[in-house]
């Protein structure tokens, strides 16, 4: 409750001196908060949106664009909820903001947090320098837009990551919604949120200030969360593409860890939590703070740089069942050409750049005494530095048909030092190059036709690489993938649509194994794994009438996810666990004339799902309905409804990989239960 009244002071403060300005309606709801990226801009769409929807399509593969405004009348609280509608993309909430993140089946023998997708915020990364991520160091409502480059599509970042690359932009006084914002929501499980924002321009400076409270009992008996966020985006312009920025933002986060269940209790007593991670008090504290001073200058009419520097510090403490401390410090420096002109009287563009970053994590290990620190059994440093060079250029053998190629080399570095078993000291260093080409058409509508050719590459993270009993560092190599993909999107009257189809060959796939190296649990290089899916998204708009001012959209969202060993020594040509071979959700949205809205959708796993390697365990396949509406009452005024899991379905959404579940013994208290019933409101004022 604490860290809610420092969070509802800040904003009371800010709100106070704000002076009352009006600001223009919002743009349509149904146009902005499209995922599908077309190369055209769409009806009223916001011009910073439409400008990263421009730049994506200029990507040879999957890409997608998710507004603020199609999340802001729901109660968002991590990934789950603002990437859910992406397809191929898996944001499954385990609890509070920690979710399953995986693209395209990266980081399936991840049980916590992810690794595989370079996560970023405003081009820089989140992740700690040996790409492991926290979620729930994000702040949910503090993007104005989140550019998605699923698989090799993340070149543009120096990502060389199987999954692709996330980034979630910040609003700035010039590109937030409105010029002074407040919002309240509240709900089931004893939730609140506060929040509020400023954006404001003087002059040649703009300025974004936002602050946010959240707490909630959660779920299950052991997922309370308080939470405080506070956002400052702090800009100067020396004329059209010419700025330097500085942002900087602060978390202070309280998160209980209600453990796992095995699947008969996940089902018939979700909100139960294990009585040892009650006693034990479980949970996953910190405080972070993050700065970036960047700049936008344009150096001519045909080059543009975009470059700056970053640094991000955490303070954790994370009882649960050892307790883990640890103190991380992580900065980096990036930069980025863009040029556009011609070649032998042919279009052209091409951008390069070069991304490092480095860091060090002080870890100590204690036993648990009920959340305390207990015995020290612990205490080691961990340096890592990456640094990527990337480059990829497009060339129009005709106006519509575009070449492109493209490479990434990277280097990264590992460095352990155990204090208290010099003995275990390690160190090690990678490199690699990844190229990359594609085609890319694009009719006279705007519709386009793609297809690349992109191999990725992604060394280990400690946890990776330590592995306790085992001496010094596991053998573990980088996973390695070849990725091949074709597709098309586009707009055709009412439809809009984007459809893609990948294939990668994976070596080396990072995935948790019992027995590997000797230990009783290890995560081990596979041998080789194969990924292959469809993408597709399709928006119709089945009724809009200009008499009554109302539409009515069918918006669908399907993934297909066939992934499986080949050849395995153990495990032959087995179907790979966690990931659901089909997922589809289903919407249809009404909106009469941006008054008022209703949208129900449901979601759908029609197949059960593989737990282990072995695949001698399942996970249910499950269908939840939900309902979401909301109505403008004046201007600026915006109330809405958030109604989850209309029938209090009992399902298991989220879990972690097993080895064999038909082993005598073996561990398959691995599942996370979905919420129950639950409904949520909020108001929204915008002026």
């Amino acid at each position: 409750m604490k860290s809610l009244l420092k969070g509802s002071a800040a904003i009371v403060a800010l709100w106070a001196a704000a002076p009352v300005h009006a600001d223009e309606a919002a743009a349509d709801r149904g146009d902005v908060e499209t995922i599908i990226v077309t190369a055209n801009r769409t009806g009223d769409e916001p011009l910073v949106v439409a400008d990263s929807r421009a730049r994506l399509s200029r990507t040879p593969g999957a890409v997608a664009i998710v507004a603020n405004e199609a999340y802001e009348n729901r109660t968002a609280q991590g990934l789950s909820d603002l990437l859910r509608d992406v397809p191929g993309v898996v944001a499954q909430k385990r609890y509070g903001e920690e979710s399953r993140l995986s693209i395209r089946g990266s980081g399936i023998g991840q049980s916590y947090h992810q690794r595989g997708v370079m996560f970023a915020q405003d081009g820089v990364p989140f992740a700690d320098a040996d790409g492991f991520s926290d979620f729930q160091k994000i702040d949910p409502m503090g993007a104005r837009y989140i550019e998605v480059y699923k698989g090799g599509n993340a070149l543009r970042f120096g990502g060389a990551q199987l999954g692709g690359a996330i980034n979630l932009v910040t609003p700035t006084g010039r590109t937030a919604e409105s010029d002074y914002q407040l919002r309240f929501e509240g709900g089931a499980y004893d939730t609140w949120r506060l929040g509020g924002a400023v954006a404001r321009e003087f002059g040649n400076w703009d300025i974004y200030v936002a602050a946010n409270g959240l707490k909630s009992d959660g779920f299950r008996d052991w997922e309370s969360q308080e939470q405080v966020r506070g956002t400052v985006n702090l800009g100067y312009s020396f004329g059209e593409d010419r700025e330097v920025r500085l942002i900087v933002y602060g978390a202070d986060i309280d998160q209980d860890v209600p453990g796992t269940l095995n699947l008969e209790t996940a089902l018939a007593d979700p909100q139960s939590s294990p009585d040892a991670v009650v006693a034990n008090k479980w949970a996953r504290d910190q405080q972070l703070g993050r700065a970036t001073l960047q700049t936008r200058w344009r150096l001519n009419d045909q080059l543009l740089f975009e470059g700056g520097i970053y640094a991000t510090t955490t303070d954790l403490h994370h009882p649960i069942s050892i307790v883990i401390d640890q103190q991380s410090d992580n900065q980096g420096a990036f930069g980025r050409f863009d040029w556009e002109g011609e070649i032998a009287g042919h279009r052209a563009d091409l951008f390069w750049g070069l991304s490092y970053r480095q860091g060090q994590q002080d870890q100590q290990l204690h036993t648990n005494a009920g959340g305390e620190n207990g015995f020290q059994i612990g205490d080691s440093r961990q340096k890592a530095s990456g640094l990527d060079l990337f480059a990829e250029g497009r060339f129009f053998a005709t106006d519509r048909l575009a070449l492109v190629a493209g490479a990434s080399y990277g280097r990264a570095t590992r460095d352990y030092v155990n204090h208290m078993n010099a003995a275990n000291n390690d160190d090690r260093s990678f490199d690699w190059l990844a190229p990359r080409v594609g085609v890319l058409w694009q009719s006279e509508s705007g519709a386009q036709v793609f297809a690349n050719l992109t191999r990725s590459v992604e060394p280990p993270h400690f946890g990776a690489l330590v592995q306790s009993p085992y001496p010094g560092f596991v053998p573990n190599v980088p996973q390695e993938a070849l990725t091949a993909e074709a597709g098309t999107r586009g707009r055709k009257g009412a439809l809009v649509w984007d459809v893609t189809f990948y294939q990668a060959w994976v070596q080396h796939e990072l995935l948790t194994f019992a027995g590997a190296y000797g230990l009783p649990s290890a995560t081990a290089g596979a041998d080789d794994t194969l990924h292959r899916g469809i993408e597709a998204a399709f928006d119709w708009q089945l009724v809009k009438s200009t008499e009554i001012g109302g539409s009515l959209t069918l918006k669908t969202s399907y993934s297909y996810s066939d992934f499986k060993f080949r050849d395995d020594t153990s495990y032959g040509d087995n179907r790979l666990p966690v990931v659901p071979e089909h997922q589809l959700r289903l919407g249809l949205n009404y909106d009469h004339d941006g008054v008022f809205f209703i949208a129900p959708s449901v979601e759908w796993r029609p197949k059960d799902v593989y737990v282990d390697y072995a695949n001698t365990l399942k996970a249910p396949g499950y269908a939840v309905l939900s309902l979401n509406m909301g109505v403008s009452l004046m201007d600026g005024v915006a109330v809405f409804i958030d109604a989850r899991n209309l029938t209090d379905k009992a399902y298991v959404p989220e879990f972690g990989a097993v080895a064999d579940a038909s082993v005598a013994g073996a561990n398959t208290a691995v599942f996370y239960p979905g919420e129950g019933r639950s409904v949520f409101a909020g108001i929204n004022y915008r002026f």
